[in-house]
């Protein structure tokens, strides 16, 4: 359990409260620092798989509590994000926090289901593309301001739109697996089973 990759996994999980917290204020310092603690979160997220490829230290508790780790992260961001009343405007849409909540409980409760019936189901490869594009929108909403020339809430939005196709397409994805295998799996694609 303490694998250094799952204390990542964890440390990502523990930042979330500091993070929200620092998003009650909405001042460009507070912002900025908001930012960089989840830039910070998000590259833990590559090290842990990594070192947990790299050592051969991938566990179960790994496989959960990493995904986890991003969804919670994510999703906590977003929420705050749309309650925000930050100067300048610049809300995210409640609609996009929805389909992107709704996407992710989805998926989370179809992998349950799945493993019930001794069926799992992989990451896709868009899953991966959805989440460093949420990592992008995510960062860029959370500096909110403009920042060297960008507008960083209009980039956000972008990324976060982009994010958000990818991951209810991915979405439809897992689904598809899912009842392909699961048709499989019962056996009612053998000739004469109806």
């Amino acid at each position: 359990m303490w694998t250094v990759p799952n204390l990542l996994s964890l440390f990502r999980i523990a930042v979330i409260p500091v993070f929200v917290y620092l998003l009650t204020f909405t001042d460009p310092l507070f912002s900025a620092l908001a930012a960089l603690l989840f830039l910070v979160a998000s590259v833990t997220d590559f090290f842990d798989g990594y070192l947990a490829r790299r050592n051969q230290t991938v566990s179960d508790l790994g496989k959960i509590l990493d995904p986890l780790a991003d969804k919670l992260i994510i999703v906590a961001a977003l929420i705050m994000l749309a309650a925000l009343d930050r100067p300048g405007g610049g809300v995210v849409p409640a609609w996009l926090v929805v389909a992107v909540v709704g996407r992710e409980t989805a998926v989370t409760i179809l992998r349950g289901i799945a493993l019930t019936e001794g069926i799992v189901i992989e990451a896709e490869e868009l899953g991966k593309y959805k989440l460093i594009m949420q990592v992008f929108a995510v960062f860029a909403l959370v500096l909110h301001y403009p920042y060297l020339g960008i507008d960083f809430y209009v980039t956000g939005m972008y990324f976060l739109v982009l994010a958000t196709v990818i991951a209810l397409w991915s979405a439809v994805i897992y689904h598809v697996n899912f009842f392909r295998l699961l048709h499989q799996r019962t056996g009612m694609d053998r000739p004469g089973i109806n």
